[in-house]
């Protein structure tokens, strides 16, 4: 089978459910947990290039920013500046590992739970701030809260969501997670207007989205997955009736969740050790290679550094706020393409077309950049050719949004059964994180020594990383989670280790 594709055009098993109004508002308010994690990255963009907010925090940036002559590639480069933005994502990843153990134990809705909480008072301490102890303090209670929210969020939508629209729910979260960043561009363009503490309203609305998913996570049911695994059936039972309709076979999908649930409970190895297994070696290698080939896309970086990148390439603050702003709307546009794309062309579709567009778009970036900013970056670069690099970044954007920004959180949710299924998520997510930390802190810094080039180095990446999705990657587009071993069993090269498993699963039974 060339490229390793498993296409199914229909889901094995549909249970005879449909859409209904209750599993459209359950998954909306599921997936609205994005909301915090893309307001995050929008908002602290946008705060590190306002004066009133480095003036006090950061002054040897801030009279770096006043020097006539001054690399502009290098103006923001600065340790202390970046321990600010990324000691979130240290704490995120410690916070999504032990998540993995959370879902299991309390379930999803409670972990959802916890993150919007810790969060909202992340949120507080930031805007209160007088000190970088109290911003870094504040930075890794939001990484607590998104370290929760990104591992069960995406596991809730993959198991309420009915087979067939799964892609389309899934996606829902990155959605957030883009709405998120327009909504936090948007309120750094209208802060940076108040002098002195338009950065606190910034940092401080972000208890918004933090009490959006709280009191989103107490009016929805725990997953029937969930339920079953902590014995409570009944309450399954009740959860599938509300989510699927009175035309469902809840009966049907009930039982095939109970055998799963307790085929998994036959093994004494805890789900990190388990999923060390050769049978699992398939699932753990996605769960490393999709959140990290999504980092070396460059993509959390420019959304992340957006406002910093604009002026640096010639816009005056004002407008590289604008232009973060457009970014972030074009990636919301992409989204929704993705959305209804996803379960109609499928995953590995959407990756290959979303990855060649990056390729070009990157590579076209450090172009300009090399040709007309010199090589030490101290050239001005044309109204033009800013507008260029701004309409670059924005095709970037939307081969990003209808790629590799969705399907980070559906591929992993999905393909993992259900007894390593909250452990695979937590790997995943703690990559995305952990790597997101190494980005921002490193980002500024290559900017500065490498210019142009780091444009060119993250297109390289985007090169490899499709070459991988086209050769390993099995299409799971309408496969019912209870069935997606047979994805894996039917794939060219990863169905060696299934059966090895079997046979390993067999001789312990003779044993």
């Amino acid at each position: 089978m060339a490229g390793g594709g498993f296409v199914v055009d229909g889901p094995a098993t549909d249970y005879g459910g449909r859409v209904t109004a209750s599993v459209i508002i359950t998954c909306l308010m599921a997936a609205s947990g994005g909301l915090i994690f893309g307001y995050d990255i929008g908002i602290s963009g946008g705060v590190t290039t306002m004066e009133s907010f480095l003036k006090p925090f950061f002054p040897k940036v801030w009279r770096r920013m006043g020097e006539a002559k001054q690399d502009e590639f290098c103006l923001y480069d600065s340790q202390v500046l970046t321990a600010f933005t990324s000691s979130l994502y240290i704490a995120g990843l410690v916070a999504s590992l032990v998540a993995g153990r959370l879902t299991k134990a309390v379930g999803r809705q409670a972990v959802m739970l916890l993150g919007g909480l810790t969060f909202f008072l992340g949120a507080a301490i930031n805007a209160a701030a007088v000190n970088i102890a109290m911003l870094i303090l504040g930075r890794m209670l939001l990484g607590f809260g998104i370290g929760f929210t990104n591992q069960a969020a995406p596991v809730y939508l993959a198991e309420v969501a009915p087979p067939r629209w799964r892609g389309v729910f899934t996606t829902g979260f990155q959605f957030f997670i883009a709405i998120g960043v327009v909504a936090a561009n948007f309120t750094n363009y209208g802060t940076v207007r108040i002098p002195r503490w338009g950065w606190r309203l910034s940092l401080g609305l972000a208890a918004v989205p933090a009490s959006a998913i709280f009191l989103g996570a107490l009016l929805i049911p725990d997953t029937p997955s969930s339920l079953v695994q902590r014995g409570k059936l009944d309450r399954a039972r009740a959860a599938l009736r509300r989510v699927r309709g009175p035309s469902a076979d809840v009966e049907a999908e009930l039982k095939d969740i109970v055998r799963n649930v307790e085929d998994s409970m036959k093994s004494e190895e805890g789900a990190f050790r388990r999923i060390l297994r050769r049978e699992y070696r398939p699932h753990l290698v996605m769960a490393v290679a999709i959140p990290t080939f999504q980092q070396l896309t460059g993509i959390i970086v420019i959304a992340f550094f957006s406002p910093v990148l604009f002026r640096t390439v010639g816009f005056g603050s004002n407008a590289a706020l604008l232009g973060a702003v457009i970014l972030g709307a074009v990636n919301v546009g992409s989204i929704l393409v993705s959305t209804l794309a996803v379960d109609r062309f499928g995953r590995k579709f959407l990756f290959m077309v979303g990855g060649v567009q990056m390729i070009l778009c990157q590579v076209a970036v450090s172009w300009i950049l090399g040709a007309k900013t010199g090589q030490e970056g101290n050239a001005t670069l044309a109204r033009g050719y800013a507008l260029a690099v701004l309409v670059l970044m924005c095709a970037f954007s939307a081969g990003f949004g209808w790629s590799w920004g969705p399907l980070l959180w559906i591929i992993p949710s999905e393909i993992f059964p259900v007894e390593i299924r909250s452990a695979g998520q937590s790997i995943s997510v703690a990559i995305n994180l952990g790597l997101t930390f190494v980005q921002t802190q490193t980002f500024l810094a290559m900017l500065c020594r490498f210019k142009h080039g780091t444009f060119a180095y993250f297109a390289a990446w985007d090169a490899v990383m499709t070459a991988f999705i086209a050769v390993f990657l099995p299409e799971t587009r309408g496969v019912p989670l209870e069935l997606m071993r047979s994805v894996w069993e039917s794939h060219w090269y990863w169905s060696r280790f299934l059966k090895y498993g079997e046979d390993e699963k067999h001789a312990d039974q003779r044993a």
